[in-house]
């Protein structure tokens, strides 16, 4: 095995704890913003992961699906930053302990 090489498990391992933090960031954190980005983070490692399993077995498959997952990602980005600005206007802050009271 040559020390330069790059596999699959490593694309996996990077992947995996990209998906930690990701996880850690929407557990741990109390900011609506900081959620947002956490749950971003989740979505890309999950994207590295399905780009390089298609690189590693030669199916193109995977890359179609990171592309569609991309987009709608970008949608909801959108439309989570309009909610937010939307909340802040109202609340006052972007704790999401905050948010209880918004419920109907």
């Amino acid at each position: 095995m040559n020390f330069g090489e790059v596999t699959l498990g490593h694309y996996l391992a990077l992947s995996l704890l990209l998906f930690l933090i990701g996880l850690a960031g929407v557990i741990l954190r109390r900011s609506l913003l900081v959620v947002m980005m956490s749950l971003e983070l989740l979505l890309n490692a999950a994207n590295l992961a399905l780009v390089a399993v298609g690189k590693f077995h030669g199916l193109p498959d995977p890359q179609v699906a990171v592309f569609f997952v991309i987009t709608v990602a970008a949608a909801e980005v959108a439309l989570g930053l309009a909610i937010l600005v939307a909340i802040f206007r109202i609340k006052r802050t972007t704790a999401v302990d905050q948010m209880a009271s918004l419920r109907f």
